[in-house]
């Protein structure tokens, strides 16, 4: 049943034991999925409180390195949204921030510190990344140690070259990866479009996950189209449950057979 299915996001961190499998279609009638995420939280309280206005299935990834991230991880927690820490990875800068050239102790030395400074994290997901994410040994060690924490990975996919989300699958770690940016353009319209972008492809695959930032023309859109989603015969969802129903299984634009190129 596709319920029981979802459950299984509950399960942070379970193994699923298993070799993925081709991503089935949906089921003749199931409501196709949405998962939202909004990135770069934290720099912002009035705006980022704008994000808690929206659905309670949107979740918030928090940057660590910012003046209200524990602040904006407690108010979040408390109203029972998903907290997720927003990991700086190279190019990205700062004291947090992964870099390939740093000795496997200092990275994890800086996760530890991340997490402290977002409390509440059900998962994370890499603030920028390109060169860090190719990195597979230090992909293979971040999916290992989120299993041990019992936090899940979203892979932000913000280069082809990604191996995190690969890593994960391999050691059934709960674990997502983005379909949609709904914002490199930040206009209302180019917004718009990528919304609609994502249900289209939600209606084909099952599933969408759908990564903004809070930007004015985001949240303008967001604010118009959630409110419709249902009547639309869609259902929003938190990323726990979109990993349920997923199980791991790498969607067509991600891989081959289920499985992450």
């Amino acid at each position: 049943m596709r319920w029981a299915r979802l459950l299984f996001g509950l399960g942070l961190g379970a193994c699923l034991g298993q070799p993925a499998a081709a991503a089935p279609p949906p089921p003749v009638g199931a409501k196709p999925l949405v998962s939202i995420v909004i990135d770069d939280l934290g720099q912002n309280l009035a705006r980022d409180r704008q994000v808690l206005e929206l659905s309670p299935a949107i979740a918030l990834a928090i940057i660590p390195d910012t003046p209200h991230a524990a602040e904006l991880a407690r108010e979040a927690h408390k109203l029972g949204r998903t907290v997720m820490l927003h990991m700086p990875m190279d190019p990205a800068g700062g004291e947090f921030a992964w870099r390939p050239e740093l000795s496997q102790e200092e990275r994890a030395r800086r996760l530890d510190a991340a997490l402290a400074r977002v409390p509440y994290a059900q998962g994370l997901n890499n603030h920028e990344g390109s060169r860090m994410t190719a990195d597979r040994p230090a992909m293979a060690w971040l999916a290992a140690e989120l299993q041990r924490r019992h936090l899940f990975l979203l892979d932000s996919r913000t280069s082809a070259a990604t191996v995190a989300a690969a890593e994960a699958q391999k050691i059934g770690l709960a674990s997502l990866s983005r379909d949609v940016f709904l914002d490199d353009d930040p206009s209302e319209a180019a917004v718009m479009e990528q919304m609609q972008r994502g249900l289209k492809l939600a209606r084909k695959q099952g599933t969408v996950v759908m990564i903004g930032h809070p930007k004015p023309a985001t949240l303008a859109v967001l604010r118009r189209v959630l409110p419709t989603l249902k009547a639309q015969g869609f259902e929003l969802v938190k990323p726990t449950l979109l990993i349920g129903e997923r199980a791991n299984r790498a969607m067509q634009g991600h891989g081959r057979d289920g499985v992450y190129r």
